[in-house]
């Protein structure tokens, strides 16, 4: 594997191990001992993340993900580190798309959890591959919203979801978008302008 997936796993094995098990993330509940072992199941074992998709079951993925996380801290960073030479979302065809995104958040899910964070500077073509996935999958999570929003992104591209006028505009880098609409907007640097209500909505892509 090669490009953007793979520096930001390497990136992210790194701090996960700079910052140790028990360190907070910005996914709620969750420390880098269980963010790591999130990443582990979702490629490994696809009985288990599939729970994601099907809420029925999500108490067997949540069961594995506990397994996980009790095996000992570095042997699991290692393993988000070595990804499996196969699985649904990590193989020569599916990597780029499914893992560039994946990694960026959770990177910086454990870099923003963290005191006196500053954004990183990406390249353009790491924020284009950000984006490009980004308008695809937000769109989806915006349409739940039931109201028209429009997502600007500066030398990018700009795309709507939901017909009329927008209520909210959304304005920023690629990355900080992905980040907004993925739930994290407390450390999202994004422009709003109009409906603030999107700003403590539920957001998940």
């Amino acid at each position: 594997m090669a490009g953007y997936a793979r520096a930001e796993r390497t990136l992210l094995a790194d701090l996960l191990l700079e910052v140790g098990p028990e360190a907070p993330t910005m996914c709620a509940g969750w420390t880098a001992r269980d963010l790591a072992a999130h990443l582990v199941v979702r490629e490994r074992r696809p009985d288990a993340a599939v729970g994601v998709l099907v809420p029925p079951l999500a108490g067997h993925g949540e069961h594995v993900r506990r397994a996980k996380a009790s095996r000992p801290y570095e042997e699991v960073v290692r393993e988000v580190r070595t990804p499996p030479w196969w699985s649904p979302v990590s193989n020569p065809v599916t990597d780029e798309l499914f893992n560039t995104v994946e990694f960026f958040i959770h990177h910086e899910d454990v870099r923003r959890a963290r005191p006196d964070w500053e954004p990183r500077v990406l390249d353009r073509g790491e924020q284009a591959a950000i984006w490009k996935a980004l308008k695809v999958t937000a769109r989806l999570a915006l349409r739940r919203l039931g109201r028209p929003i429009r997502v600007e992104a500066p030398g990018f591209g700009v795309f709507q979801a939901g017909d009329g006028e927008p209520a909210t505009v959304l304005t920023g880098e690629p990355g900080e978008l992905t980040l907004f609409l993925s739930g994290r907007q407390r450390v999202a640097r994004v422009d709003l302008t109009g409906d603030e209500s999107i700003r403590t909505a539920r957001l998940s892509m």
